[in-house]
């Protein structure tokens, strides 16, 4: 029998580690098994990175929604709650990635709440090919465009 496996994050500028992080999370699922991802809100991305996504939450939910990897993908609660995640999705597997330390406690102490018996996975970075994150897209992408 499938897991439910979970994943979020901001997804902006799709880049070879979310597409990485994306089919090891589903791996994960096993063959009958459901992979959601979770997106950040365009707000909750300004107020902890002080900064809008260059996508807007819709656009990068759809995007994710149609990969091959990725059977649901749902926007953020707003406000955030790590609780209401979990209690409404219920995953026997979150996938946490290799930048989402602050995360792993929270969702130890939110299943532990609501007694849900889930499965944390960290997942390292993935460097195979490169740029492989959005920040350094951005800063390429500035450099090329603007000479800064």
């Amino acid at each position: 029998m499938g897991k439910t496996v979970l994943v979020g994050g901001v997804f902006d500028i799709l880049h070879p580690g979310h597409v990485e992080l994306l089919r090891r999370a589903k791996s994960l699922a096993g063959r009958d098994g459901k992979l959601i991802v979770l997106v950040a809100r365009d707000s909750t991305v300004e107020r902890t990175e002080g900064r809008r996504p260059v996508m807007p939450e819709e656009a990068r939910r759809f995007i994710l929604e149609n990969l091959k990897p990725v059977d649901e993908a749902i926007l953020g609660l707003e406000p955030p709650s790590v609780d209401g995640v979990l209690a409404i999705v219920k995953p026997d597997i979150v996938v946490l990635g290799y930048d989402q330390d602050r995360l792993e406690k929270k969702v130890r102490e939110a299943a532990k709440r609501l007694g849900l018996k889930i499965e944390i996975v960290r997942v390292k970075k993935f460097n195979k090919y490169m740029p492989n994150s959005s920040s350094d897209i951005k800063r390429l992408i500035a450099i090329r465009y603007t000479g800064r």
